[in-house]
């Protein structure tokens, strides 16, 4: 034979030969206890992907040892070795004590044992197996290894790198989808810390990124429903693994998700389904002069389709049906203290909200704009975002910084973990308006839906401020009656009973304008009132001989303990891990009902108490907003039966 060909040969043998071996030391084990120890590391084997197999090219000598803690099943010795408690073998050998309800995360003994020789073959195999990755999510690597290590010129160095390579638990990609985010403005670094530990199977998989993908390990590869409660890690370690068990669970094709909306009288559980989203929208609210609202806020906008209706552009006009993706601080406190959202003090959760009540928090009550633009995203991109943000909005209870971790950071990681997009991995700001222009500048937003406000505000793209709105139904009462102020802001500082006189003059179409500024003038009054409420409010927690507030004080503090479901949905369930299953949903619907029913109660107690404790001036005027609203509709009848039903010009 050729030497060249025997040698190929030999090198065919040795590659054919390369995989994950188990050795188990027999020493002084008995018959029985050698046979179970076998079998426990043939399914261990059996359980595992052939590429895992096949790159873990080492032998791996397993035994029992005494030298564990007690509480202990299993751990890595040396580079080759595993240890396995010694104590539990006995109840091993009994299928009765081995195959019992254990307590444990999977059930029985004989399980929790082969989840920790997977959970321990999988630490080697992230040491061992470096992968490599795409270009932009290497020179961010390298970003974050110069920032970290002070070494300036290794950003440098990695430009004539041409195959960086990263173990699992340092992939960007799957630092993003834990919960190790980028830290805004340190090129790359990433977060110390993890929010994702709501519905967790196991909190120790939020010690570090290794134990993370450990953990997780277990579950893909044990846990026929992972797909169900983890879809984006399951599809991650699918991908790298090329390789999926073959016992799958049927997965439920909607998501179960809380609407956090105000209206207390709906039942909060509801089905999100992918299928049924058209697009995504970058949705900023403009900015006004408040401190925490300068910059405006980021929301992403789930443009859903009404049922029946197929995937399309027409599917913009089913308002009803969209929702809303916004991180805010959740508040425990009538108080929104700027030293507060400075230091963290407040929770970062994920709220879903319906678009028609985000518009009007905006645009009637806040008076600011709303501009709607479309992400670039593929099909798959779209589903993977919408699929990761039901996963954060059961998992995730951060912290909220007004300057490092707000609304626009929030939504920039959700961004980058729940689509993939390198181009995202390079972004940074700290400004929701900032983070719209430069989404645009890389050619992921489209900004031109913008360029024409007329037709962005027909086709939904924009939804403007009522300021402006109402400045033009003013302009219609100074055409029509002999108004002196000039500015919309001038007439709805009068006093109420200051623009009743007006309403008798009036003719129809005055008369429509009229309502829609008293109603404003309304509204007006009550943010006013809810202001002097919450001054009076924390000035009587600070004089608790004041008695006034005490019924109020309690009835407000039990809506605040009882709505936090709402944007921390997790709390309804004491068991499971991840987004909740079928089988769960019917208690989620029990709980979060009856959750609602105490909320619709403590609302209506609480607007009873609130108006005794307003100071008399405030309470007129409130009262007398309301008759005036009454009056102009018993006028606007009055003039519509007069004009036979038609509306005059």
């Amino acid at each position: 034979m050729p030497r060249w060909l025997a040698a190929l040969a030999l090198l065919a043998c040795s590659c054919a030969q390369a995989e994950l071996r188990l050795s188990l030391d027999a020493a002084n084990l008995s018959p029985s206890e050698r046979q179970v120890s076998q079998d426990l590391l043939d399914q261990a084997l059996a359980a595992l992907p052939p590429s895992f197999i096949q790159r873990l090219d080492r032998t791996v000598q397993v035994s029992w040892s005494d030298d564990l803690p007690a509480n202990a099943y299993g751990r890595i010795t040396r580079p080759d070795g595993l240890a396995l408690n010694v104590r539990l073998l006995p109840q091993l050998i009994d299928p009765k004590l081995a195959d019992a309800p254990s307590g444990r995360a999977h059930g029985s003994l004989r399980r929790e044992l082969l989840a920790t020789v997977l959970h321990e073959l999988t630490h080697l195999y992230d040491r061992a197996a470096l992968w490599p990755v795409s270009e932009g999510l290497r020179q961010q690597h390298c970003r974050s290894q110069a920032n970290s290590t002070g070494l300036v010129g290794l950003a440098d160095g990695c430009r004539g790198q041409t195959a960086r390579r990263f173990s699992i638990s340092d992939d960007p990609q799957l630092l993003d989808l834990a919960g190790w985010q980028q830290a805004v403005g340190k090129r790359g670094q990433r977060e110390q810390g993890n929010g994702q530990d709501a519905r967790s199977p196991d909190l120790y998989e939020l010690s570090n990124p290794r134990e993370f993908v450990a953990v997780n390990m277990e579950y893909f590869l044990l846990d026929p429903a992972y797909a169900c409660r983890r879809p984006s890690l399951q599809r991650y370690l699918r991908e790298h693994f090329a390789w999926q068990p073959s016992a799958q669970a049927e997965c439920a094709s909607s998501y179960a998700y809380l609407n956090a909306g105000s209206n207390f009288a709906r039942q909060p559980l509801g089905q999100l389904d992918p299928a049924r989203v058209y697009a995504v929208d970058y949705l900023l609210a403009e900015p006004n002069q408040q401190w925490a609202s300068r910059w405006g806020h980021s929301m992403l906008r789930l443009v859903i389709c009404a049922p029946g209706r197929p995937l399309g552009p027409d599917c913009r006009l089913d308002l009803d049906q969209h929702l809303v993706l916004s991180y805010r601080a959740f508040v425990g406190d009538v108080q929104l203290s700027s030293w507060d959202g400075l230091t963290g003090a407040y929770p970062s959760r994920l709220f879903i909200l319906p678009l028609e009540q985000v518009i009007e928090e905006y645009t009637k009550v806040e008076l600011r704009g709303l501009a709607s633009v479309p992400l670039k995203l593929s099909r798959d991109e779209l589903q993977q975002l919408v699929e990761h943000a039901a996963e954060v909005h059961w998992s995730y209870d951060g912290d909220y910084w007004f300057l490092s971790n707000n609304c626009a950071v929030e939504t920039l990681k959700l961004l980058r973990s729940g689509t993939g997009r390198n181009e995202l991995q390079s972004l940074d700001s700290i400004m929701p308006n900032g983070l719209l222009a430069l989404l645009g500048g890389r050619d992921l937003a489209d900004l031109s839906v913008l360029d024409d406000p007329r037709e962005a505000l027909r086709l939904g793209y924009r939804f403007d401020s009522y300021r402006d709105r109402y400045q033009a139904m003013f302009s219609i009462l100074r055409a029509r009656l002999p108004i002196t102020q000039v500015n919309v802001e001038d007439w709805l500082t009068l006093p109420a009973a200051q623009r009743r006189p007006w309403i008798e003059q009036a003719d129809l179409r005055a008369s429509a304008a009229l309502l829609l500024l008293e109603q404003a003038a309304l509204r007006r009054q009550l943010l006013f009132a809810q202001d002097e409420l919450k001054r009076r409010y924390l000035s009587a927690r600070d004089n608790p001989q004041d008695g006034r507030y005490a019924v109020a004080d309690d009835t407000l503090r039990q809506i605040l303990a009882n709505s936090g479901f709402l944007s921390r949905p997790a709390e309804l369930l004491d068991a499971g891990y991840g987004l909740p299953q079928p089988g769960e949903w019917q208690r989620l619907e029990a709980q979060s009902s009856e959750r609602q029913q105490t909320l619709r109660r403590l609302s209506d107690s609480l607007n009873e108490e609130v108006r005794r404790l307003l100071d008399p001036e405030r309470l007129a005027e409130i009262d007398a907003s309301e008759a005036n609203l009454e009056h102009i509709g018993e006028h606007l009848r009055s003039l519509h039966k007069a004009s036979g039903g038609l509306v005059l010009p």
